[in-house]
């Protein structure tokens, strides 16, 4: 496989995530503590129950968070590293956009 499609597919798959409503949201919820339903929901203003249900349904078929039944939800390797992604971003757009 060449490098251009390697990185084109990558791309694709990590703008497939981020472009959803409300899913960097919860992945950065998630990454910094907040690992209950309830602690997730009451973080993230106007996401209503059906929405974040929606949303923690399809970061589990995505393999981004993986759900233990007794804590809640953690981000898993793949989250991890989409956490991190989205730090970068939130740092480049305080670095130059403020």
């Amino acid at each position: 496989m060449k490098p251009q499609t390697t990185m084109t597919e990558g791309f694709k798959l990590i703008h497939d995530i981020f472009r959803l409503r409300w899913i960097p949201e919860i992945i950065s919820t998630i990454g910094e503590g907040y690992h209950g339903y309830n602690e997730i929901l009451s973080q993230i203003d106007f996401l209503s129950n059906t929405e974040l249900n929606r949303k923690l349904k399809v970061l589990l078929e995505r393999n981004v968070i993986d759900k233990k039944e007794s804590e809640g939800y953690y981000l898993n390797e793949f989250g991890e590293d989409l956490h991190h992604i989205f730090k970068h971003f939130s740092d480049m757009s305080d670095k130059y956009l403020t």
